[in-house]
């Protein structure tokens, strides 16, 4: 019977060891170049970057030397052993991290299940986590347990949770239970549950999140972040783990691996528990995606592949089968005309499919007026083309299509669940470069017209479908406007060239694939224990 962890937070402790590594690096740096805080200031090609702690954990600007227990760190880029001395740093955070996380009581040992399921500290000697797996050499039956980590930082990682856990029930029914869980606002005190509301104030700041996204690329930079972070969140997120006893965990964010594998590792559970990664970016991708230690990472593309080699993980561990995207996907799209009726479309004349996201961004209404005067011939006092413009949860803008007189058939929808049907009633998609709806789009042999992207991990998705002959971008709705209305006329080969090279790069069987490949790995691992209630 495991015994408790019986250690507790310890604030004063924790900045006991910040001051000792504060005066390590002081010490290491004043023996070494002999120079006081003046002559770094004035006279070093790089200036130090100064951060203050005070006893109470909070960060102060730069400020006089403060007395006793404040302390001054400071890392020195460019002079002679600076290399040496920031390593030895990085060094050292980690060792402490680990230290106090050790101290913590982060693992499945300190967590048992109520009579609500739900996960809840245990000091008594039974601590709810008794292994019945192997009695008499025979393994608990029941079915095995999926965990699919996510966060709502953008629709995308939200539906390929959703596609997976789809894919897992119709190709192996009640073999597996699929749960999909919001780790970050769910598991997690604050502030650190506030991250997709901080996402979207980033995203919709530009500059902010490129700032953000490049600045957390560096390995030393995010791997300290998240040791730090485990101190503080390691045993909720363990709480998380625990409410759902998972065989396999699946994660779909990039922001999903580092924590729960330190959790996982600090307990020995590893071996035990499948631990997977799927990335959710197309080509440009965070650093933050890419552990060593999961059983499994999954990529899209072989440019993903070929950036997780590069952040150590070995080939053996890497799977290139596609996006995951809903199974309706995979299924034989019904006859164009068929979909057109039943979407109000008209049946005969070429249709441009427009999308603003689950949340009706972009210049939409824009795009939509240019395309009402490109694909309407003035000679022949006919329309060329139509438009199915997808609006999303943004109802004042439906509405306000919807009071427009237009000159071409222009069908208004709000919030689709349907997509496919969508896609297949058309014959061309103007959207952001979201990696979903890209692959999506090439499933059903849409050429793509991209009309914008996130910086970061979206600016590779364009030169992707771009340079693979899959599409255009532009930012100019009228140029959009033109490039539609050349295709559904002179141009009209070249949009069927399009449609053929999106279908040839579609990977329409990629989550059944995934799934197919964690059932192996199930299979392959030895027994997990079941744990029950106390």
């Amino acid at each position: 019977m495991t015994q408790p962890s019986a250690g507790r937070h310890e604030p004063g402790a924790v900045l006991d060891f910040v001051s000792f590594l504060g005066h390590r690096v002081l010490s290491s740096s004043s023996s070494s170049s002999k120079l006081s805080r003046t002559q770094l200031s004035s006279s070093s090609p790089t200036l130090p970057n100064y951060l203050y702690f005070d006893v109470s954990g909070s960060a102060t600007a730069p400020a006089a030397v403060p007395k006793s227990r404040k302390v001054k760190s400071s890392l020195v880029l460019g002079s002679k052993g600076g290399s040496f001395r920031i390593s030895r740093l990085v060094s050292e955070f980690n060792r402490a991290v680990n230290f106090h996380c050790r101290r913590l009581p982060i693992g499945f040992a300190s967590v048992r299940l109520d009579s609500d399921n739900c996960a809840v500290e245990d000091g008594s000697a039974d601590n709810g986590l008794r292994d019945e797996g192997h009695l008499n050499g025979v393994v608990a039956a029941g079915p095995k347990k999926v965990l699919i980590l996510m966060t709502d930082t953008g629709g995308g990682h939200r539906a390929s949770a959703e596609a997976i856990k789809a894919a897992f029930y119709e190709a192996f029914g009640d073999e597996y239970q699929v749960f999909v869980t919001d780790l970050w606002t769910d598991h997690t005190p604050w502030p650190f549950n506030q991250l997709p509301r901080s996402y979207n104030f980033l995203v919709k700041h530009g500059p902010l999140w490129k700032m953000t996204y490049y600045a957390s690329a560096p390995r030393v930079i995010h791997q300290s972040n998240f040791a730090a972070t485990s101190t503080f969140i390691a045993q909720e997120v363990a709480k998380g783990l625990m409410k759902y006893q998972p065989d396999v965990i699946i994660s779909v964010h990039p922001l999903m691996q580092h924590v729960p594998l330190r959790v996982l590792r600090s307990k020995g559970l590893l071996n035990k528990i499948v631990f997977t990664t799927v990335v959710t970016d197309l080509c440009t991708c965070h650093p933050t995606w890419f552990h060593k230690l999961v059983t499994r990472c999954y990529c899209p593309s072989p440019e993903v592949a070929k950036r997780a080699l590069k952040a150590g993980l070995q080939p053996s561990q890497i799977k290139v089968y596609g996006l995951p995207v809903r199974p309706s996907f995979v299924k034989p799209v019904r006859p164009k005309d068929q979909l057109r009726r039943e979407l109000g479309m008209d049946e005969d004349l070429p249709a441009v499919l427009l999308m603003g996201g689950g949340e009706g961004m972009g210049p939409i209404e824009a795009t939509t007026r240019a395309l009402g005067d490109a694909l309407y011939d003035e000679n022949l006092m006919k329309p060329t083309g139509q438009i199915l413009v997808i609006c999303g949860r943004n109802k004042r803008l439906a509405n306000k299509l919807c009071s427009i007189d237009w000159k071409v058939p222009v069908q208004v929808k709000g919030f689709v669940t349907k997509m496919e049907e969508c896609m297949g009633a058309c014959d061309c998609i103007i959207t952001k470069a979201g990696p979903g709806t890209i692959a999506e789009a090439m499933i059903r042999g849409l050429p793509i017209i991209l009309n914008g992207y996130i910086a970061g991990q979206e600016v590779g998705n364009v030169p992707y479908v771009v340079e693979n002959g899959c599409g255009k971008f532009s930012k100019s709705p009228k140029e959009i406007a033109g490039i539609v209305a050349q295709w559904f006329g002179p141009k009209a080969d070249e949009l069927m060239a399009m449609s053929q090279n999106a279908l040839r790069l579609a990977r329409p069987d990629a989550v059944f694939k995934i799934v197919h490949d964690l059932h192996e790995l199930v299979r392959q691992r030895s027994p997990v224990p079941q744990y029950s209630r106390a």
